[in-house]
């Protein structure tokens, strides 16, 4: 009598595509909507689509995932349309953190490419397909046959959408290449200078041009409009400081596959701050408040 053979290993078994892929759908979907429950709603809806489908039948498994968390991340960006043109104050996207020294594998995947809070920013002032398009260019890479077919477009069509994109956010951001190292250092020096109590050695760190944005939704105060300038900029962290002094804490971090800082009040988490720099000083801060986009993160210091 023969017995039947053992069920292969995990490690032996084909590795499924969605489970492959999954980096990199996230990562489209994100940079589509710019909120983790959004993207991760998504990428249900396209694993459950891909668990009744065959692959089998399909001649690229990668294709044919692409193009469902695409089509659907433009949906979605539809539907969200009105919450966003109703929103309170400027809309930021929520952060993704890491701690600086602790990145996985898998969280490295998924923020391979621009994933900045600057660049998402921008990509605001695009429309759905547009953004798609410009997406699967300029980020992941794919050739304009694949887009046409992923968008079901002409390939015409999806040339024109990422030349109109690309000149829209060429106009509307300024890029620095910052080794991360010196963008590290230099964010040293700002919580150094943030903790002293110095004015002046804050607002020495900040081009005189320097940009602030903050995100609160309406849940908590922020500036209705940007405030512009190194000296009003360098007030507020200063007048922070003043009314609180020690219960003020900085805390470095990976924010968007960049360093930036969490910043805590009395022990609780207040904002994440996204600190673009020139290598040389800061030339523009996002500040999230939103409490509901920070609800992935440490709330509490340890």
């Amino acid at each position: 009598m023969t017995s039947e053979a053992p069920p292969a290993a995990p490690s032996a078994r084909v590795a499924d595509p969605f489970t492959t892929l999954r980096p990199r759908l996230f990562g489209i979907a994100y940079r589509m909507l710019g909120v983790r429950a959004d993207a991760e709603d998504v990428l249900q809806d396209a694993w459950l689509r891909w668990s009744r489908t065959d692959p089998a039948t399909l001649q690229s498994a990668e294709a044919w995932l692409v193009t469902v968390v695409t089509r659907l991340s433009i949906d979605r960006l539809r539907a969200l349309k009105a919450e966003r043109e109703a929103y309170v104050g400027w809309w930021l996207p929520e952060p993704l953190v890491e701690p600086l020294d602790e990145r996985t594998p898998e969280s490295a995947a998924e923020l391979a490419g621009e994933l900045s809070v600057a660049f998402l920013y921008v990509l605001e002032r695009l429309g759905p397909e547009e953004r798609a398009a410009f997406l699967l260019r300029q980020v992941f890479d794919y050739d304009y046959p694949d887009i046409a077919a992923q968008l079901g477009k002409s390939e015409a069509a999806c040339r024109q959408m990422v030349h109109r994109a690309s000149d829209r956010v060429q106009q509307a951001r300024t890029r620095f290449e910052v080794p991360q190292g010196v963008h590290h250092q230099l964010l040293t020096r700002f919580i150094a200078a943030a903790h002293s109590g110095e004015r002046k050695a804050i607002e020495a760190l900040l081009s005189q041009d320097a940009m602030l944005i903050g995100d609160g939704g309406g849940k908590v105060q922020s500036f209705p409009h940007p405030l512009v300038g190194a000296f009003r900029i360098a007030n507020l962290y200063w007048a922070q400081w003043r009314r609180m002094a020690d219960q003020v804490v900085y805390r470095p971090v990976l924010l968007n596959g960049e360093p930036g800082l969490l910043r805590y009040l009395h022990g609780r988490l207040e904002s994440a701050q996204a600190i673009v720099t020139d290598g040389e000083r800061i030339v523009a801060i996002y500040a999230i408040r939103n409490p509901d986009k920070l609800t992935g993160i440490p709330l509490t210091l340890d």
